[in-house]
């Protein structure tokens, strides 16, 4: 394994983003570990995350100017963090968030920050896709855009899970929408990395056992 990887895996731990347990995921899956990008909370935790994003983003895309876009809530902090580390990497790109509830007031809308225009290209930037649900919410959000494009989404983990049918949420958003979807790391990164440390055997075996029942048949 890469040694960035074994990086951001041990940051994601470290910071209590990674948590090994019983948990439920926003698909309804009963899962073994979360990814809860809401538990990152001081100003060195979230400029490191931002950091990671921004070097997943020039490994894949260059220096491809597209502005980033964070769903409600946990993507704000992740899009607002990727944009910082971008800038000071040599790309000044834009960024925007939506709002749970559309604002009829004031500057009125459902976005906040700025407002992609006809022809501009989106990076959605969120914490994990398990099912694929949240992406697809906020492609129907997006809908509301004329004529830009999502170029590409960008996640921590990739859960290596089934979606909708046998294959995995990932190849499923990619099939359905036309972009790619891009991680960091992937679960069995996470399982390597556990495997180095014989104290970690039960949550390894936990998770090759959901994966068994949920992982993806690709």
């Amino acid at each position: 394994m890469e040694g960035y990887k074994r990086e951001f895996i041990a940051f994601l731990e470290s910071a209590g983003v990674l948590k090994f347990g019983d948990f439920t995921a926003k698909s309804g899956r009963k899962i073994p570990y979360f990814i809860n990008a809401g538990m990152i909370k001081t100003g060195e935790e979230i400029a490191k995350l931002g950091e990671f994003y921004a070097k997943a983003y020039f490994d894949k895309l260059g220096a491809k100017k597209a502005v980033l876009y964070g769903p409600a809530y946990k993507g704000i902090s992740i899009a607002v963090s990727a944009a910082v580390a971008l800038s000071k990497n040599g790309l000044d790109v834009p960024f925007f968030f939506n709002r749970k509830e559309a604002k009829d007031h004031g500057e009125g809308g459902v976005f906040v920050g700025y407002v992609p225009q006809a022809g501009e290209e989106i990076v959605i930037v969120e914490d994990v896709i398990t099912a694929g649900t949240a992406i697809r919410e906020s492609m129907a959000i997006l809908s509301g855009l004329e004529n830009v494009k999502v170029a590409a989404t960008f996640v921590m983990v990739d859960r290596k899970e089934k979606g909708q049918g046998e294959k995995g949420a990932m190849t499923e958003i990619e099939e359905q929408f036309g972009f790619p979807v891009y991680s960091v790391v992937d679960v069995y990164d996470i399982i390597e990395y556990l495997e180095q440390d014989p104290a970690n055997a039960d949550n390894v075996a936990r998770i090759k056992n959901y994966l068994a029942v949920n992982g993806a048949k690709e």
